[in-house]
């Protein structure tokens, strides 16, 4: 009489940090074997504490890995990978993607073209343009003078200009004036701060909702400063049901383009609610975001699902009843949000055992176990409960378990209101 044994899922993940770390921990932990190829020169250390880690370095295309680790399929925390010299490479390997590929990574990509397929199919966008150069930025606020947030045309972790939201006319013509121009430079309406966000599963023909998500962007409590590079925290909420209208509203209209580019994969919305209605922000296209890591862990399943999904499976959806909310704090460092500021490796002491998800970032290990602060982000803690308010006690109860000179932490996620419209 034989047994036989079902191989464990095995995931590479393309990313660095802790968001990294969180999405491979959960799956690690569900079963799955999990290796990293580290696609930046910065947070290698957490990846490396969930499985086999590899630098660029040491492996300049990761394709010999997949093949290494018998990859059932990849993880990208980021578009950038399909830009990369080995990105071509990987793909002729047909090894699955988290992530849809071809023009429907352009959703996302290229902020005009998601703006011109809203139109196409109905749904609210502010009003945007795409300047050149300075001389038609300056124009068009001319001729339109609102305020406007300003955004990089193509969406990138290199892009030369970062979210700059500017809440009048003035403060849109004073920014025009040091902006890097090298791609342009996209100016979309400023419509107010009712904003969330909401992410799906596309699979099969079918859109699945999640969570619906409220990031907090800018870097210190009260909202105030400028808007960081990533969230410096966020809450979330299971939303299978798509209770705020989200998906029925900015998603489902967009199921002819969805079939057309054989879209499967995640689908995250970011909007915001003015005079009782939603506007398309954005669009995202991957899972390697401040709630990712959250999603996976209020799923029971979350290796079948992301499975069934990167091969465009029937997928069910089933979430642990007792996880409904998240509350995600970020520890930043010194120096945090401008990140040309830079300070020594700072020690890191945690006092007493942790009760939830902590995941770090810009870390690194000494010989003895010591751990340091090597930059702007060290960590995420993340509490997840059955209500809103157990969920943001835990992370604030574990977040104060964590001490290094010069951090801080927003003291007011969750406070601004959920539901904030």
């Amino acid at each position: 009489m034989t047994s036989q044994t079902t191989k464990p899922v095995s995931v590479m993940g393309l990313g660095v940090g802790a968001f990294t770390q969180g999405m491979l921990r959960v799956l690690r932990e569900n079963g799955a074997e999990v290796t990293t190829y580290l696609t930046r020169d910065y947070a290698h250390l957490p990846p490396s504490l969930e499985g086999p880690a590899f630098t660029m370095d040491q492996v300049p295309d990761p394709s010999a890995l997949v093949e290494r680790y018998q990859v059932d399929f990849l993880l990208p925390m980021s578009i950038d990978w399909a830009h990369t010299a080995w990105g071509e490479s990987l793909s002729r390997r047909n090894t699955p993607i988290l992530s849809p590929t071809g023009e429907a990574m352009k959703i996302e990509r290229d902020r005009d073209f998601a703006k011109e397929l809203c139109h196409q199919y109905g749904i609210r966008f502010p009003q945007s343009v795409v300047a050149r150069n300075r001389l038609e930025a300056t124009a068009f606020l001319e001729a339109d003078p609102r305020p406007y947030v300003i955004k990089n045309p193509l969406c990138s972790p290199g892009s030369p200009i970062h979210t700059i939201l500017c809440e009048t006319a003035e403060d849109t013509r004073s920014w025009l004036e040091h902006l890097n121009y090298a791609e342009g430079v996209f100016l979309q309406q400023f419509m107010g701060n009712q904003e969330a966000s909401h992410v799906a599963l596309v699979s099969h023909g079918e859109i699945h909702s999640l969570v619906t998500n409220q990031e907090y962007k800018r870097a210190f409590t009260g909202n105030m400063g400028i808007i960081a590079g990533a969230p410096l925290g966020g809450i979330v909420e299971a939303d299978p049901q798509d209770r705020y209208g989200l998906a029925r509203e900015l998603l489902e209209p967009l199921r002819p383009w969805l079939e057309r580019v054989d879209y499967h994969g995640p689908i995250q919305v970011t909007a915001v609610r003015k005079e009782g209605a939603w506007h398309v922000l954005e669009y995202n296209i991957r899972l390697g975001l401040m709630c990712g890591p959250i999603i996976l862990r209020m799923l029971q399943d979350p290796v079948a699902t992301l499975h069934a999904v990167v091969h465009n499976r029937p997928t069910p959806i089933r979430f642990h009843p007792e996880r409904r909310f998240a509350c995600s704090v970020t520890l930043a460092g010194y120096g945090y949000p401008f990140i040309q500021v830079h300070g020594p490796e700072l020690p890191l002491e945690v006092t007493e055992p942790f009760d939830c998800d902590v995941w770090w970032n810009e870390i690194k290990e000494d010989p003895c176990g010591r751990r340091y602060a090597t930059g702007h982000r060290i960590a995420d803690v993340v509490g997840i409960s059955e209500t809103f308010e157990g969920a943001i006690t835990q992370a604030y109860r574990n977040i104060a378990k964590i001490r290094c000179l010069a951090s801080y932490y927003r003291t007011d996620i969750g406070q601004s209101g959920w539901p904030a419209f």
